[in-house]
């Protein structure tokens, strides 16, 4: 039977082999700038921290969604994002998104500022709410408008071992004719089997547009194996997604390093 120490190792070497591919072989898939349902935690008052965001796909969608837009097959995105800790549950961040393209070329696709709140709750059982807002101004390779939002809800509960949490998603633009505002839902569950690690899994679901939201068939519909595990000096969340529409990214690898400065 694999120990955690064992299967700890084994995803460390994973993970290792990802970053390998990212830096030598052909890039991946596009998937979403950040790949992560948004918990409970935020940063202390004072305190700043890192969170490097990894996704690539061994095989993604080649058709682009829209005239301009980068196709997803063959590009790996890497997004760095700084937050700082303003008030008790009060947290800023700024995210900057870049991204390798299928012939090896990198870019800059935009830059995001982020303010999230959470609410006063236990952090050991019971449940948790918040709400995360971000604004950014993207490049038409990943957003058909330029200046865009997305407000998210957050919602979740912890009991004994187990994590259940859940976004509601709206994406909208910021810019002139900027159409309809998108939905989008995600959730995770996860439990905790000791030493630090939680193993679980995620999905990510594209709703349509407010104004008409189903035919979920032709909209990213994706599931995620995950595992969690707390570092001395960092976290890490690591998955394997699997698309389940035509709609969909085939595979898509991710990989979450967050980092505490003080």
């Amino acid at each position: 039977m694999l120990t955690i120490p064992r299967a700890l190792a084994a995803a460390t070497r994973g993970l290792a082999l990802c970053s390998a591919l990212c830096s030598f072989a052909a890039p991946a898939c596009a998937a979403p700038e950040e790949i992560q349902v948004y918990l409970d935690d935020a940063t202390e008052p004072g305190h700043i921290g890192l969170d490097v965001h990894n996704n690539l796909a061994p095989s993604g969608l080649r058709v682009p969604d829209y005239e301009g837009a980068r196709p997803a097959n063959h590009v790996y995105r890497l997004t760095p994002e700084f937050y700082y800790g303003l008030a008790p549950g009060l947290e800023l961040g700024a995210y900057l998104l870049s991204a390798r393209d299928a012939a090896g070329d990198a870019h800059v696709d935009g830059v995001k500022l982020r303010l999230k709140y959470i609410a006063p709750h236990d952090a050991i059982q019971g449940g948790f709410w918040g709400v995360n807002l971000e604004v950014g101004k993207s490049s038409l390779a990943v957003a058909e408008r330029p200046w865009n939002f997305e407000l998210k809800t957050i919602a979740g509960l912890r009991r004994g071992p187990w994590l259940l949490a859940c976004n509601l998603d709206f994406d909208g633009s910021l810019s002139a004719r900027g159409g309809p505002v998108e939905l989008a839902f995600d959730a995770k569950i996860a439990r905790d089997v000791g030493q630090g690690t939680q193993l679980g899994i995620e999905t990510y679901s594209e709703l349509g547009p407010d104004t008409s939201p189903g035919d979920l068939s032709g909209r990213s519909q994706m599931l995620y194996a995950v595992a969690d595990h707390e570092f001395s000096k960092f976290d890490l969340n690591i998955g394997l997604g699997r698309g389940l529409t035509h709609g969909s990214d085939p595979w898509v690898l991710k990989a979450i390093i967050g980092l505490k400065f003080n």
